[in-house]
């Protein structure tokens, strides 16, 4: 159901408080007017705390207590919408929530409602019976394409057809103002539009990704050694992207989950899958979606689907998903919020149907509930396990490379492959950074010998942590998972 529906229906419905998060007042009003027009010429009327009523009653300006009180004397001959923005700030005042609750029961009998319209949810625990959330979606892609053909009318359009549609589509995820600050800026620049301003689009997504305080915006430059299997597999999942893929009627990838030994790599993994498919990459973090009020959880949890599905296709990366989410079920959690963000999540991991690409890795399979695991939320579970000899050979090539323009040659890679078996991809970089210091401090180029000292003088973690390691190794080989690599040592 869109937001069209749902407010007409409330409305019929004689809901008396609405609450709408979004941070498009002049948009949602637009909607909100077009869709009262509809309902036997329904009044709006709007009120913000600096400028008051909109229609000149002088009642209300920097007063939201006069503002209620107005509402709930004012005589309603014809049905009326009170559009009230920004007036979360003052519903923790107990005499403003007091009021409010009573307006919910006065208010509903009657052709009178409220609409309070807020850039984040903050309803406390008493209203909560009393307000009903509406949910005002980002501009769909049809919304976009005609309001950037209406406003680019009289300016240069230098692009074809098919570059035009790669162009709306940049757009998903963005709110109305945001695309006319966008193409502002474009033809300040040059004095037209080209597909060069797909930069300005998204230098502006990472912003907006930013403010939300929920998701990262990341930008996905990184090569994984090794893991073969796991390369092939999402060389060939990337193919389900294409049109002529969903022509075939083959569906959207749903994710994948990639379980493993901590620093083999996991985490570059989701920047690899980002890179290959060339998609933007959103790393969510779990306890940011946490809030302190009630219902705010899960309203950070809708806009975060919200914004990953209006910016798809694109690969959404949980990091960490065993410590995220350590508990449900159990004793722990704050008053049932993290069981039903959990719950929310996994619906829509279920029941998706855009190109979100849920990319969800962890190092403690035994926290993860197992609902989390079933198939149909995932496509594939995969397993890191420790890299191979001939593993590390290429991640020595890989590292080392990295390190300024110094040969990779001059290094014999297989005496560093052989006296690291047991180490972990992040273990391997770090020996190659102790090296490097040690050479720096005497003023030369680091070699293979500085590295093997580092190595001798290095535990990995596969023996400080042997049992546990092992225990993480039998589950996987049980087939429980997939290997990420052919080769196992």
């Amino acid at each position: 159901m869109n937001f069209r529906e749902e407010f007409n229906l409330s409305i019929r419905a004689r809901c008396a408080v609405l609450y709408v998060t979004t941070r498009e007042e002049e948009r949602l009003l637009s909607v909100v007017k077009d869709c009262a027009a509809e309902l036997e010429n329904m009044r709006v009327v709007s009120w913000d705390f600096a400028s008051g009523f909109d229609v000149g009653v002088a009642v209300g300006k920097g007063n939201p207590i006069a503002v209620l009180d107005f509402i709930a004397k004012e005589p309603a001959d014809t049905p009326i919408l009170y559009v009230l923005k920004d007036f979360h700030r003052f519903l923790e005042d107990n005499m403003v929530c007091r009021m409010v609750k009573n307006l919910a029961a006065q208010l509903k009998p009657q052709q009178k409602s409220i609409l309070i319209v807020s850039p984040v949810y903050k309803v406390p625990e008493e209203l909560t019976s009393s307000v009903s959330v509406l949910e005002f979606q980002l501009p769909t892609l049809p919304e976009l394409r005609e309001y950037i053909t209406n406003i680019t009318q009289n300016v240069v359009v230098d692009m074809d057809k098919e570059g035009f549609e790669q162009f709306v589509r940049a757009f998903q995820g963005l709110t109305i103002s945001t695309v006319k600050t966008i193409l502002s800026k474009a033809l300040a620049r040059s004095g037209k539009i080209t597909l060069n301003d797909l930069q300005l689009v998204l230098e502006e997504k990472k912003q907006v990704i930013r403010k939300t305080q929920v998701l990262e915006f990341f930008n996905a430059e990184e090569t994984i050694g090794g893991m073969d299997v796991l390369k092939s597999w999402i060389v060939t999942r990337g193919m389900a992207f294409s049109e002529q893929a969903q022509q075939f009627g083959l569906p959207y990838p749903k994710g994948v989950l990639i379980v493993g030994i901590q620093g083999t790599g996991k985490s570059l993994c989701a920047k690899a899958i980002s890179q290959q498919w060339h998609m933007p990459l959103l790393r969510l973090d779990v306890g940011r979606l946490m809030g302190s009020y009630v219902g705010e959880s899960e309203a950070r949890t809708r806009e975060m689907i919200q914004i990953a599905e209006a910016m798809a296709p694109c690969v959404l990366w949980i990091d960490e998903v065993d410590k995220g989410f350590a508990g449900i079920g159990g004793v722990q959690g704050d008053s049932g919020a993290q069981a039903r963000v959990f719950g929310s999540l996994i619906t829509w991991m279920q029941e998706k149907k855009s190109p979100v690409f849920i990319v969800a890795t962890a190092n403690n399979i035994e926290q993860l509930p197992p609902e989390f695991m079933r198939k149909g939320r995932f496509d594939e579970i995969f397993f890191v396990n420790l890299p191979t000899e001939k593993e590390r050979v290429e991640i020595f090539r890989l590292h080392i490379s990295r390190r300024r323009d110094i040969a990779v040659k001059n290094y014999d890679l297989a005496a560093l492959a052989k006296e690291t078996k047991g180490f972990s991809g992040a273990e391997i970089e770090q020996v190659i950074n102790d090296a490097m210091f040690q050479a720096f401090s005497q003023q030369r180029d680091f070699t293979t010998e500085d590295i093997l000292a580092a190595i001798h003088s290095t535990i990995p973690l596969s023996v400080s942590f042997r049992e546990t390691i092992n225990k993480l190794i039998a589950w996987a080989g049980s087939g429980r998972a997939r290997m990420a690599s052919s080769q196992q040592e």
